[in-house]
Parts: structure tokens; C-alpha cells; sequence
């Protein structure tokens, strides 16, 4: 079982995993980047940022936000996006999104490319696998907190990489990833088992990856992304 502690938040207990932050530090919009933490977008430039393929990223960034110009994005495997340029494991990652008024909304945040949490227009919209917020089509959230469009809306999604027993070129999965998810201040998804890659997410072995951002035809914007490694990543 992984290492965890007990945090106490709104009556609810959350299992923090393996990271030492303030739980404080993860609630309300434009939240502030800790001590230690890497910040992945601070509205200026995509340094941080490459698309898919390796090459520079086509989204445009709109008064401190980076929005996804539709279908620019190249596609690795079946997944249309930017990638971040480091690699990680175990991770507190916050990002700030917002919805556009149009009827598409879709896109996502792949962690280590291989598991997404879902976005999408769930404001008071019934429960369904895929739905915003979503372990994609793995587990829907434990509440809907999702806002109206056009507003911000916050993920912090503290995740542990799954665990591999390795022999040479062979290995062995032996511990599943975990994740806890809280969305606009509310913890959606406590200490979550992620069985496998969700949906079109790339198969799972025991190399860090990147975080991804998903080009999935919505012109859906980005601010103040930042990540908090593990000491597993330092």
C-alpha cells in the first residue's frame, strides 16, 4: 500500500498521497505555486511546453491563458495535445481551465500520457463515464461540482505512479497508480485505485512521462499550471 496521510477538509477526510504540501494551498482559483513546486505556466510563454510530436506549440495564449487553437496539435498514438518537456511520477499537479460558450467543450489532462481526467461541460449534467471530471470511462466523481461555462474551474490532483517489479528487459506491474482529484475546491475522487491507461491513453510501464494537454476540438483555455514532484522525481 502506498504511504499516505489524513487531511481533514470541509468534514471529509482525504488521503493525501506520499506529498507533504498544505492541502490549503490547493483550493480557489489562481492559487499560488508552493515552495519547490515547478511552475509549468505562468501566462508568458509555452517554455515549459512542446506539442506532441517534439516541435513548438501552436495555441495562441489570450490575456495570461493559454487556448487551444483546434485541431493544430499533433497526434501521438490517438492523442492530439501539447506535452509538458519534463517527465514525472509521483506529483501534486494544479490547473486552472475554462470552458468556452460553444457546444463543444471537450478536452482533458493526461498524467504521464496514459490517464485522463476528463473536461467537459458537467454543470448540473447527469452522471455518466466520461462525464467532466470523470477518471475517463474508469470512475465518474464522487459529486458534480462542475461550473457554468466561461467560468474558471480548478483541478489539484495529487497522483502516484503504478509500481513495477523489473527483470531486465521484462517487467511486471505490481502496484496500481492511485490518484486523489479535488475539483473547484472539493474532493471529487479520494485515493482513487487507476487500473490501467484510460480510454486512448498510452499502456502503462514504469518510465516517468509527461503531463498532456488535449486538442480535442474546443477552444478551451489554461492558466497558472504548476507541479509539485515527489521526492521520487528530484
Amino acid at each position: 500500500m502506498p504511504s499516505h496521510s489524513l487531511i481533514r477538509l470541509s468534514g471529509r477526510v482525504l488521503i493525501v498521497l506520499c506529498l507533504c504540501i498544505s492541502i490549503s494551498q490547493a483550493q480557489g482559483p489562481e492559487s499560488a505555486a508552493p515552495e519547490g513546486a515547478i511552475v509549468l505556466f505562468d501566462g508568458s510563454d509555452f517554455s515549459q511546453w512542446t506539442d506532441c510530436d517534439g516541435s513548438q506549440v501552436k495555441w495562441k495564449i489570450v490575456n495570461g491563458a493559454m487556448e487551444v487553437v483546434p485541431d493544430t496539435s499533433y497526434k501521438c498514438e490517438k492523442i492530439q495535445g501539447i506535452k509538458t518537456k519534463q517527465t514525472f511520477r509521483d506529483f501534486h499537479l494544479h490547473v486552472e481551465f475554462r470552458l468556452p460558450d460553444s457546444e463543444n467543450t471537450n478536452s482533458g489532462v493526461y498524467l504521464l500520457k496514459r490517464y485522463e481526467i476528463q473536461i467537459y461541460d458537467s454543470h448540473q449534467a447527469p452522471f455518466s463515464p466520461g462525464m467532466g471530471g470523470s477518471l475517463y470511462r474508469q470512475k465518474m466523481p464522487d459529486v458534480n461540482v462542475g461550473k457554468p461555462r466561461g467560468e474558471w474551474e480548478t483541478y489539484d490532483i495529487i497522483f502516484r505512479s503504478p509500481r513495477f517489479e523489473i527483470h531486465g528487459d521484462f517487467f511486471r506491474k505490481i502496484e496500481d497508480a492511485r490518484l486523489t482529484v479535488i475539483h473547484n475546491g472539493v474532493v471529487t475522487h479520494n485515493n482513487v485505485i487507476v487500473q490501467a491507461q484510460t480510454g486512448v491513453g498510452f499502456p502503462e510501464d514504469p518510465e516517468p512521462g509527461p503531463i498532456m494537454l488535449q486538442d480535442h476540438g474546443a477552444r478551451v483555455q489554461f492558466r497558472n499550471i504548476w507541479i509539485y514532484p515527489s521526492e521520487s522525481n528530484r
